[in-house]
């Protein structure tokens, strides 16, 4: 899948561009968010410990969020399953100091893993390096870094908020050049146009859109729910 150009994303607090890289550095220092927390600190409300989180999917797909230590693993994973992976309702799973947190719960064959109703502030840390992992057929793998954690008042009604999303890549057409919109299973995932589709040979349910997701062309995946 060629042409996939783009490794910026956008900061949902001051509408500024940076790399991945960028924005670990960002937006501790970011004004439009310091401005934010001073103003949810203000607040009459519960203060808690919230964690700067990094997911990576790809070289290309990534995603800075904060998770407040009172949400769960089950909500964490609801909202990877909304954003970037729910196809077909398939397994999942964190990997956390070696501990598995399984979405069913566990199993008779496996009884030391864990399931995913666990508090966050129960098992992350700064600088903890851990993963996650949906489909167990055909996988898609994320890999998560806490990067920091402060103590204060959520920026909003969520336990989990966006910071920043990688910008859709521009996956171009590999037939004419033309911007893609589709990328069929059935050959090699071969990036194709409106046009090109029309002409196509493989059979229409071989194609997938194309989407800013890791778990783009896998499954049934076709986009996410936001």
């Amino acid at each position: 899948m060629a042409n996939r150009t783009s490794h910026l994303a956008t900061c949902q607090f001051c509408g500024n561009t940076y790399t991945n890289q960028g924005m670990y550095q960002h937006l501790p220092a970011c004004d439009a968010r310091q401005e934010a927390i001073k103003a949810a600190n203000a607040q009459d409300a519960p203060r808690t410990r919230i964690f700067h989180l990094v997911a990576k999917g790809s070289q290309y797909h990534w995603l800075h969020l904060e998770v407040s230590a009172e949400g769960t693993l089950a909500e964490l994973d609801r909202f990877f399953r909304d954003i970037w992976v729910e196809c077909c309702g398939h397994l999942s799973q964190f990997i956390i100091d070696d501990v598995y947190f399984v979405s069913t719960g566990g199993s008779p064959w496996f009884p030391e893993d864990r399931d995913m109703d666990v508090r966050l502030g129960e098992v992350l840390h700064p600088k903890l390096e851990f993963s996650y992992q949906y489909d167990f057929g055909t996988t898609t793998h994320i890999d998560l870094r806490v990067a920091s954690a402060r103590e204060g008042v959520m920026l909003g009604d969520s336990k989990i908020i966006l910071m920043a999303r990688n910008q859709p890549l521009d996956y171009r057409c590999d037939a004419c050049g033309e911007p893609a919109t589709v990328i069929c299973t059935f050959c090699d995932y071969t990036l194709l146009c409106d046009a090109c589709r029309e002409t196509h040979e493989c059979d229409e349910a071989g194609l997938l859109p194309v989407v800013n997701s890791p778990r783009m062309g896998m499954c049934g995946y076709v986009g996410d729910a936001w």
